[in-house]
């Protein structure tokens, strides 16, 4: 197997006056701990978790150049989670959507397929060539009908699984600030009380 070049993340940000805004849609009058994230922040944090691998751990590491940035911290840091909040349950909803659609599918076509096999015997009666030669269609035509279910149930849960679990290492990331060279740990949680 593939050994990922680092399990460790590092996502870093700068924080000052003049950085901070560009951090955020310039269009959207909400309060800065709430804006929507730029589309060069989006794009920059998606391409720096690109080649994340199910077991690396992310880091967002914030550059203060002065003590009076600390005020901008926590806006970026929520909203950031924010967005990845968002994006986390969208992608659940979807993944359940899917899953609920392919157990109906799955469900519908196994309950004609025994509609089939028990309707055909009883039509053509046992004794009468004819009824093996449909009771083979139906097992083929069963098989085909099951076959794309079974495949989606199997095989098409992990991508949306990977995806949810970078989601919400995104949102849940480690915080670390530096200011003049020193580092320390934020624990800024978001929770939406609206």
């Amino acid at each position: 197997m593939k050994k990922a070049l680092s399990t460790r993340i590092s996502i870093f940000l700068s924080v000052d006056a003049q950085s901070v805004f560009k951090y955020y849609n310039f269009h959207d009058p909400a309060p800065l701990y709430s804006r929507q994230l730029s589309h060069e922040l989006r794009e920059y944090l998606e391409n720096s978790v690109a080649t994340s691998k199910r077991n690396s751990s992310i880091r967002y590491k914030l550059i203060c150049k002065e003590e009076s940035d600390h005020k901008f911290i926590k806006p970026i840091l929520m909203s950031i989670r924010r967005h990845y909040e968002i994006k986390r349950t969208i992608k659940e909803q979807e993944s359940a959507k899917i899953k609920k659609r392919n157990y109906v599918l799955l469900s519908v076509s196994f309950l004609l397929v025994i509609l089939l096999q028990a309707a055909l015997p009883i039509i053509f009666g046992r004794e009468h060539r004819i009824h093996s030669v449909f009771s083979n269609a139906v097992d083929v035509f069963s098989w085909v009908i099951l076959w794309k279910p079974i495949e989606r149930l199997i095989f098409y849960w992990n991508p949306f699984k990977k995806e949810i679990l970078l989601l919400k290492k995104m949102e849940t990331a480690e915080s670390i600030v530096i200011t003049n060279e020193k580092e320390f740990t934020v624990d800024i949680q978001y929770n939406d009380a609206a």
